[in-house]
């Protein structure tokens, strides 16, 4: 039987290339499995249900073998379960078969290739971030409230005439924001409002 499985890391993204490479490799449509999930996850639940559906003889079909994980170990221990389980594995755009001996060589380089590819993505992201800093930006999402809007927040709260939801609806944002926006320690003591 041949099991596909797919996957994409945020909602924003489409998996039906993947989908539609897994037909054209054989695979039957309510046999193709798809997960919104990032790599780096251990559990992804289509994956797991994938895994409990293949028994010996089966072959699992992947469009890329970064939509397995981006774990070399991770990689590693698959490729051993799906061998000692007598499953077969087809990664169809990079031509991985490891029901061969080319295959599993083929499948424990690019395993190789694919965590130092992860390893650089992270290395370049951190190097990005430090020269930002640097220069004097920080990263993150930039705050809900403006400066002025902050400070009038923490006169409203330190007055203590206003509950933070009621300041929070007057500046339009989630009591959360103001939460965060807030410094506690400077207020002084306030009666309940």
């Amino acid at each position: 039987m041949l099991i596909g499985y797919a996957r994409v890391s945020t909602a924003d993204q489409n998996p039906d290339h993947q989908v539609d490479a897994l037909l054209r490799a054989g695979v039957v449509e309510r046999d193709i499995h798809v997960d919104i999930a990032s790599g780096a996850k251990a559990s992804r639940p289509k994956f797991d249900l994938v895994m409990q559906l293949l028994r010996a003889d089966d072959t699992l079909k992947v469009t890329r073998l970064d939509r397995l994980g981006r774990s070399l170990l991770h990689l590693v221990t698959l490729g051993a379960e799906l061998r000692e389980r007598q499953v077969g594995l087809h990664v169809v755009e990079q031509g991985i078969d490891t029901t061969t001996a080319e295959g599993r060589a083929m499948f424990g380089m690019l395993s190789v290739l694919a965590e130092y590819q992860r390893e650089l993505i992270v290395a370049n992201t951190h190097d990005g971030l430090a020269a930002a800093r640097a220069r004097g930006r920080a990263g993150g999402r930039r705050p809900r409230l403006t400066a002025d809007q902050a400070a009038l927040a923490q006169q409203l709260y330190d007055g203590g005439q206003h509950t933070v939801a009621q300041i929070a609806a007057m500046l339009g944002v989630p009591r959360t924001t103001v939460y965060g926006h807030l410094d506690k320690t400077s207020t002084r003591t306030r009666t309940p409002a």
